[in-house]
């Protein structure tokens, strides 16, 4: 996770793309969005194809690592479907 920053004197603390002013959520966003890799290099020259890698893999590890806590169907006032 080297190529990932956070400074809070970087865009607020966001975690952003080392070097650069990119937050992470922008380059998730972009993708979700419908942007492929080529045209999010195109949009953003200074990343790299390991820059957008990374960006994935971090911020799957943070939902990875999200604590769970579902409702139980049956509680007070729930109902069972």
């Amino acid at each position: 996770m080297e190529r990932i920053v956070v400074d809070p004197k970087i865009m607020v603390g966001k975690p952003v793309i080392k070097g650069t002013r990119i937050p992470v959520d922008a380059i998730l966003r972009a993708l979700a969005e419908g942007l492929n890799v080529e045209e999010l290099l195109e949009d953003y020259p200074q990343l790299t194809r390991e820059d957008i890698r990374t960006a994935l893999i971090y911020s799957a590890k943070l939902v990875s690592s999200e604590d769970v806590f579902p409702k139980v169907a049956g509680g007070q006032g729930e109902k069972p479907w």
